[in-house]
């Protein structure tokens, strides 16, 4: 395999595991600089050249694409996808991962635990939202911030207050989120690889400072995660559009909270702390699917009208809960069932003989007007009623 590793800091830690395991294995690994890229569009032939050269060919990309260069970055490796290179990670995952709220706002669709968060812009709207995430203390973040930089601890209602109409002077984007009290000064990173987590670590942050961050000072202990850690770790990740991510989760009354899912997690603490070969687990993954390209569906699928793929959730008490995949009369209707998903597993082309289970979702490929009349209508969460004050009734 040639592995072409996306890295502006060729010399640092990560990126230098990474190239030390891909060759370990045989495989020949380079590292570009992302900035030296320049990118040709032209009808049917997407090109790049590398330091105004043409790139030759590469089996496999591994991007990683600092925040500060996110839109280039993600160029680049939207251009490889569109020359059919394998990337570990989407070009449309690291964008999204790398906007808090957006990630949040994606994640917020689906049963995955969140510390409750709001943003706003107008003055007037500061008070009511922190008291709608529990009033004081709360967490002040910056859109854009990294390493613990730009998230702030406000223990009044008052200092929320001033630090959010201070941050907005200087026309920074903010986010107000509940503090998790339980979860002071700790939290955890599972570092994902497909669609397992391959390590784990807890971060615990020093003295009086409540970030965790090891940039921060935190300090770091290797730990076992339960099922639904797992889970949540990898649906993030997998929600994101991400095969390679570090995710951070709280450790929260409810169980976990999902804070960030990073698309170019740092391998140096995690391999301390836990002394596992993390780059040979990536390198080792990505071989495995370079054979495998993924194919735009929806894309490739325009030209056939009538015809395309959508995702059918079985959600409590449908009627095809209990049923097999033929006895659901999908086949009858034109309707092939591509891929199961069943929480975090995966089952590709499963048999017509499986039984549906609540919460099950199809890749389905069919006519789109039978799909159509499988998925239930948007529901709109209800709102509570509002509790009006009345006047007392008159005396009898």
């Amino acid at each position: 395999m040639k592995l072409a590793i996306l890295s502006c800091s060729p010399h640092c830690y990560s990126t230098r595991r990474l190239v030390e395991a891909a060759k370990r294995r045989g495989h020949r690994a380079k590292v570009l600089n992302t900035l030296k890229f320049a990118i040709d569009v032209d009808k049917g032939a997407p090109d790049l050249y590398y330091r105004s050269k043409e790139l030759s060919d590469y089996d496999a990309v591994l991007p990683r694409i600092g925040a500060s260069i996110t839109y280039f970055g993600t160029a680049v490796v939207r251009q490889f996808e569109q020359m059919d290179v394998f990337c570990a990670n989407s070009s449309a995952g690291i964008s999204n991962s790398r906007d808090k709220l957006r990630s949040l706002q994606i994640l917020s669709r689906h049963q995955i635990g969140l510390p409750k968060t709001t943003f706003v812009r107008d003055k007037k709207d500061v008070l009511p939202a922190i008291q709608r995430v529990g009033g004081s203390p709360v967490i002040i973040k910056l859109l854009e911030g990294t390493q613990g930089v730009g998230v702030i601890l406000a223990d009044t209602v008052k200092i929320a207050e001033a630090i959010i109409e201070t941050l907005q002077s200087t026309r920074q984007n903010v986010l107000v989120q509940k503090f998790v009290a339980e979860s002071k000064g700790r939290d955890i990173r599972a570092f994902v690889v497909g669609d397992q987590v391959i390590a784990a670590m807890r971060r615990v942050a020093q003295g009086q400072e409540f970030r965790s961050n090891v940039h921060r000072g935190g300090t770091t202990e290797p730990v076992e995660l339960d099922d639904a850690y797992k889970e949540t770790a990898v649906r993030a990740a997998q929600i994101m559009g991400l095969r390679v991510a570090g995710v951070d989760m709280l450790e929260g009354n409810d169980g976990p909270q999902v804070m960030e899912v990073n698309s170019s997690p740092g391998l140096e603490g995690i391999e301390s702390c836990t002394q596992l070969d993390i780059a040979g687990a990536i390198v080792d993954y990505i071989a495995a699917q370079v054979d495998f390209p993924e194919i735009d569906l929806r894309q490739r699928l325009t030209v056939s009208r009538g015809y395309g793929v959508t995702e059918i959730h079985i959600p409590e008490g449908s009627e095809y809960v209990g049923r097999t995949i033929d006895e659901s009369g999908l086949h009858e209707q034109d309707i092939n069932v591509l891929t199961l998903y069943r929480g975090t597993t995966v089952i590709p082309n499963p048999r017509r003989k499986r039984t549906l289970e609540p919460g099950d979702r199809l890749l389905c490929f069919g006519k789109l007007e039978a799909m159509r009349s499988m998925i239930p209508e948007k529901t709109r969460r209800r709102r509570r009623p509002k509790v009006m004050d009345l006047p007392a009734p008159e005396p009898v």
